[in-house]
Parts: structure tokens; sequence; C-alpha cells
């Protein structure tokens, strides 16, 4: 084990890794660091398609997690 990290094995941790770096909010993150630096740098182009990337899948996400949250209360089938 790496020295000062130590990684928890419970069921809803391993939902939230999965989330951030597989899912659409990790890709969303990414878009956005690209389209800072692109903009940064001054590539207009380039930062506003990252942007508009960023802003879809951040939307993607929201309609998954909401979905998710509702799909998710539901009681047990008897």
């Amino acid at each position: 084990m790496a020295i000062g990290i130590m990684k928890s094995h419970h069921a809803s941790d391993a939902n939230l890794d999965s989330l951030f770096a597989d899912g659409p909010l990790g890709w969303a993150l990414t878009f956005l660091i690209i389209a800072l630096i692109a903009g940064v740098l001054g590539f207009g182009v380039i930062a506003g398609t990252a942007a508009t990337i960023a802003k879809l899948l951040f939307f993607v996400f929201l309609v998954l997690f909401i979905v998710g949250l509702v799909m998710g209360r539901r009681g047990p089938v008897v």
C-alpha cells in the first residue's frame, strides 16, 4: 500500500470512484480542464468546443444521477 493513501472498500465508495473516473462527471471535468487550458493559451475554438462537451456531459450526468436517485429509492419487490 502506498504511503499515506488508504482506500476504502465500501460499495458506495466504489460507486463514487467509478462515477468520477469512468462516468460522465469524470469526462465533463476532463473537458472542462481542457477548455480552461485551451482558453488560457488562446485556442478559442478548441476551448469553446471543449466547454460545450463539458456542459453536455454534465447534464447527462445530472439526468443519470436523478434517475438513479428515483430508481434507487424503490421499496423491495414482494
